[in-house]
């Protein structure tokens, strides 16, 4: 079986197309494994759909399943590219919908999914949570000391409320650094497009910042993010690794 290894940001993934939909949770765990698997985040695998040019299936590292990955989505849209799976303007579908992409060589863009603000009154340690969802659900806030994110207290919200957990700070410069611990790799990632996003819309929606920044991840590469009529815009370089064989 052929594999691609691809980094966005951070976020690495392991991808591959087939011909049919099946559970492979068992085989995420395997490939993601960063001892005796290829080691990546999350694996994507690309099916055939009728309609559109595609469908996805994401898993976590730890074989679960998530509905949507802001990162995984501009990887995957460049692996269909690159393979003759679609042209460099796409449409796919996610569980959280249907994502379009865009391609320009190293550049990809991702239209993600309509935000949707779950709770605005959150406060967990002095501080003050929105839950956001950008395709996932996700916990934000701009109270936290940047340089010190507690991880501890990232993984009892994460239980607490099941999301992802941002802690974010809108820069001198009206740009914004964020940073996520992400659900099914149970730690702080170096990148992940929905917690950007999801920070960049909160920001945006208290008047804090503009609707095109730049947003920084843990990775220290910078993502743009724009709002066009609800629709948040993703766009960043996304490297193909490597390809390999597994058996």
């Amino acid at each position: 079986m052929m594999l691609a290894k691809y980094s966005a940001n951070g976020n690495d993934f392991v991808l591959f197309h087939a011909f049919e939909k099946r559970d492979r949770s068992a085989l995420a765990i395997e490939l993601c494994n960063r001892q005796s698997g290829v080691g990546a985040d999350g694996l994507i695998v690309l099916v055939p759909h009728e309609n559109l040019d595609f469908e996805w299936e994401f898993y976590n590292a730890d074989g679960s399943t998530a509905e949507m990955c802001g990162n995984g989505s501009r990887a995957c849209a460049h692996y269909a590219v690159r393979f003759g799976l679609a042209s460099e303007q796409m449409t796919f579908l996610t569980q959280a919908g249907e994502i379009k992409a865009v391609v320009d060589g190293e550049m990809v863009q991702s239209d993600l999914t309509p935000p949707s603000i779950k709770e605005k009154s959150i406060e967990h340690n002095g501080k003050q949570w929105w839950i956001i969802d950008t395709g996932v659900p996700h916990l934000v806030t701009f109270d936290a000391d940047i340089e010190n994110f507690d991880i501890l207290e990232a993984r009892e919200l994460r239980h607490l409320y099941n999301a992802n957990v941002n802690i974010a700070k809108v820069l001198e410069d009206g740009n914004v650094r964020v940073r996520t611990y992400e659900r099914g790799v149970e730690d702080e990632t170096l990148a992940c497009g929905t917690g950007m996003a999801a920070c960049f819309y909160r920001a945006n929606q208290e008047g804090w910042i503009g609707d095109n920044i730049e947003v920084y991840p843990t990775s220290g590469d910078t993502l743009y993010l724009g709002l066009e009529d609800g629709t948040i815009t993703f766009r960043g370089v996304v490297t193909p690794t490597f390809v390999t064989n597994w058996e």
